[in-house]
């Protein structure tokens, strides 16, 4: 371990806030809690709390409503009250009601009414709540006059509450210079109990919201990791069983989306274990005819030089006589066939690298690399003339990939050729087209030619495992090309490849190069 990493990391610790260390022990203990309870939580606390709010916010409006709607009648009813106070001569006041008017006096209101230095003149008291007295804010209204009031809220004693509002009294035309106030008090033991009942319906509102939200929650959590543990019921089996064998997918959302990336997950997979197969099986057959055809040449060559009996020779018979041109056919003979099982070893080992090379790539002149391809072919084949035009074309690959594409497509074309025949060779614009004098390719085998350990017919009796191509392919796929095949106006076959590039050096081109080639 290292000690640095031990030594800085209580430091680091220390220094977090307290916010910090909250949110990290909480994000350490929600780890530890299944997907589902986390998703049956959020839930519940999202609606729960949308519930809750809503309930407060309801009750408040329903209370200030309630409130107000007690104000305004207290200020109508104290108003109309302070119209009837009349003052006498005798300056002896008392509550007089002028006619018939309707001043309702209930058991739960008092009216004082008392003068700008706080005397009261006048009682009506009531028989539910305690008698009222004016506090400074209540003689102030005395003192103002005109239009002045002033609302309070009295709680006394005995836990009992009470609305009050003091408002002037309009000056009468006994004495005009005299000032009055009125305070009207009314119970409000009829609106607590209507807030009460009010509370109590919103906590109930409030429980069975959450309790609704915990359903929802639960419900929701198992509907939407439905499709995760059918997944994971997937994987597992997939794990258990090796079988590759995609699940059902429902509906479009992101879930479904990843059901679609697992199943396309597998179908790689499946793909790549069928191609592995197919190579295996394929390599085996390949490998089978050489082997088979070393061993005898080399039992042969053991009862010649062995001086004993081999296993195949007849019991008593002497050793077997042979020429030195038989001899030296059978020697050239094994070289060959070491030389095709070492080449198709090579190719086995090429193909198997089914992911694109890791070594960074490097800036590639296609026309260079074609070239040199050329020159280690016309070595091999003396007898073929080359028939060249290349153009520059530059990108950025592996120089050693694709000089072993360029050389299969010339040792196909040079196979194919008569012996005094030309190979064509063009490169323009990033294809490059190699063309020959052979006698072409069936239209039956033009799709197959590319593929892995394809051979017509015609070139099962020819030397070669049938990878060269498929190398060739390979290559051009992992630098983001393609391959093609055609016949030539010549009659031969005519081998394509095309790579994404640009004809000079400078890597703006890049674009117009690509579209040159598309």
């Amino acid at each position: 371990m290292n000690p640095l990493i031990t030594a800085e990391h209580p430091e680091s610790e220390e220094h977090l806030g307290p916010y910090e260390r909250l949110r990290a022990k909480i994000t350490e203990v929600m780890s530890h809690v299944p997907l589902r309870t986390r998703i049956t939580a959020l839930v519940m606390v999202a609606v729960g709390l949308s519930v809750a709010l809503a309930s407060i916010a309801g009750w408040v409006t329903v209370r200030n409503q309630i409130l107000s709607q007690m104000d305004t009648t207290l200020s109508s009813h104290a108003t109309q009250i302070a119209k009837e106070v009349q003052i006498q001569e005798d300056n002896q006041t008392k509550l007089q009601v002028k006619g018939n008017l309707d001043v309702p006096l209930y058991t739960d209101t008092e009216v004082v009414v008392f003068d700008s230095d706080g005397v009261i003149n006048y009682i009506a008291p009531s028989t539910v709540i305690p008698s009222v007295q004016p506090i400074p804010a209540d003689v102030a209204v005395a003192q103002a006059g005109g239009t002045a009031s002033n609302f309070r809220t009295i709680v006394f004693g005995d836990g009992t509450k009470a609305r009050a509002i003091t408002v002037p009294v309009p000056p009468s035309e006994y004495s005009p210079g005299t000032r009055q106030a009125l305070l009207l008090a009314q119970s409000m033991h009829d609106t607590q109990q209507t807030l009460s009942r009010l509370s109590l319906v919103s906590i109930l509102v409030g429980i069975a919201g959450i309790a609704v939200a915990g359903s929802a929650g639960i419900t929701v959590g198992r509907a939407g990791l439905r499709p995760v543990d059918r997944l994971t019921e997937a994987t597992e089996y997939v794990a258990r069983t090796g079988d590759l064998r995609p699940i059902e997918v429902q509906g479009t959302d992101e879930l479904a989306r990843l059901a679609t990336s697992f199943n396309s997950m597998l179908t790689a997979l499946a793909r790549s274990q069928d191609h592995q197969r197919r190579l295996i099986a394929d390599a085996g057959h390949e490998l089978r005819t050489p082997l088979t055809s070393m061993r005898t040449n080399i039992d042969l060559l053991s009862q010649v030089f062995g001086g004993g009996e081999s296993e195949h020779a007849a019991p008593g018979s002497g050793p077997p006589r042979i020429s030195d041109a038989d001899r030296s056919e059978l020697i050239a003979d094994v070289r060959a066939q070491m030389e095709e099982l070492s080449v198709l070893v090579g190719d086995l080992v090429e193909l198997s690298r089914d992911a694109k090379p890791q070594a960074a790539p490097e800036p590639v002149n296609l026309g260079d690399v074609v070239r040199q391809a050329v020159d280690r072919v016309r070595r091999r084949a003396p007898g073929l003339k080359f028939d060249i035009q290349l153009q520059p074309w530059f990108l950025e690959g592996d120089p050693a990939a694709l000089e072993r594409a360029v050389t299969n497509l010339l040792d196909n074309a040079g196979k194919w050729s008569p012996e005094d025949g030309t190979v064509t060779v063009r490169l323009a614009d990033g294809l490059l087209q190699v063309s020959d004098q052979g006698p072409g390719i069936a239209e039956e085998d033009m799709p197959h030619v590319f593929e892995r350990f394809y051979r017509s017919t015609e070139a099962r009796t020819m030397p070669g495992s049938g990878l060269g191509l498929a190398i060739v392919r390979q290559a051009a796929e992992n630098h983001g090309g393609r391959v093609a095949a055609a016949r030539a106006p010549s009659g031969g076959a005519l081998l394509g490849l095309w790579l994404p590039g640009r004809p000079t050096e400078d890597a703006d081109s890049t674009s117009s190069g690509s579209a040159a080639g598309s």
